[in-house]
């Protein structure tokens, strides 16, 4: 009977580990972002820092969002009018286009190349500081590595995604103008009067740049959050830079689905 009883305590205790261990987690994550955000006045009284850092994540994301906004245009552009034309309404594909990317895939791509990009880095970065002891040499000196070194991050990147996402829908559009209008040989004319008739900039720029500034807030924390709780060794930070692309990724697309529910479903 004792062995029964044994066997299934170590069931019950085998299942709930998991979830224990999730609320743990989810409970530091938690502790850490209210840290973050109390830290964050440094950002006020010391603003070259949160330039340097808007420096690092956002300019030296330029070329990836330019890039890749300019083909998502181009081949949004071809499939957009091919499908269109089939029904006979290929001259409003500069209206699909613009509302396919300032809706949908200029926020939700952008978030992922900066997350790719910008966020892993910083969970190296901060990992690495964490790896060499300078977090803890900053202790000892009555610096908070919170204020000097998060801070200034999380800051940046929620001022520096919303800018790359907005670039993005820019050259997105031209990209899609590109192709519909001197390749296709759709009106100039009639590409963006049917753009500016249908884009509405409540309902879909504003929206949009909403959705933008709440992931840059998830994958910015995410990024920090990641490096400053890394295992301090080789194989901690790689897992950790590992984690930040992984669990950026499924927040932005399970955010998106829940934000576009409650903007453009009216839920």
């Amino acid at each position: 009977m004792s062995d029964y009883l044994q066997r299934v305590s170590g069931f019950f205790q085998a299942l709930g580990r998991p979830v224990t261990e999730q609320l743990v987690a989810l409970g530091r994550a938690a502790r850490f972002f209210v840290e973050v955000i109390l830290a964050s006045g440094i950002c006020l009284r010391r603003p070259g820092l949160v330039v340097r850092e808007m420096y690092f994540i956002g300019v030296m994301s330029l070329v990836i969002i330019l890039v890749s906004g300019l083909f998502v245009g181009l081949v949004l552009g071809l499939q957009m009018y091919d499908t269109l034309e089939r029904f006979g309404s290929g001259d409003i594909v500069g209206m699909v286009v613009a509302l396919s990317l300032v809706r949908e895939l200029g926020p939700v791509l952008s978030a992922l190349l900066i997350s790719s990009r910008a966020g892993s880095a910083v969970t190296a970065e901060i990992g690495l500081m964490k790896t060499t002891e300078q977090l803890t040499a900053m202790e000892m000196m009555a610096i908070q590595p919170v204020a000097r070194v998060v801070a200034p991050r999380f800051c940046a990147g929620i001022l520096s995604v919303p800018l790359l996402t907005a670039i993005f829908n820019v050259v997105g559009i031209f990209g899609g103008y590109l192709v519909a209008v001197h390749l296709l040989g759709v009106d100039t004319g009639t590409f963006w009067s049917q753009m500016e008739s249908a884009v509405d900039f409540r309902m879909d720029v504003v929206n949009g740049f909403i959705k933008s500034v709440f992931f840059a807030v998830a994958i910015i924390f995410i990024a920090v959050f990641q490096g400053f709780h890394a295992t301090a060794t080789a194989e901690g930070v790689s897992l950790a830079t590992t984690q930040t692309v992984v669990k950026s990724a499924l927040v932005v697309l399970g955010m998106d689905f829940v934000l576009t529910a409650f903007m453009f479903r009216g839920i």
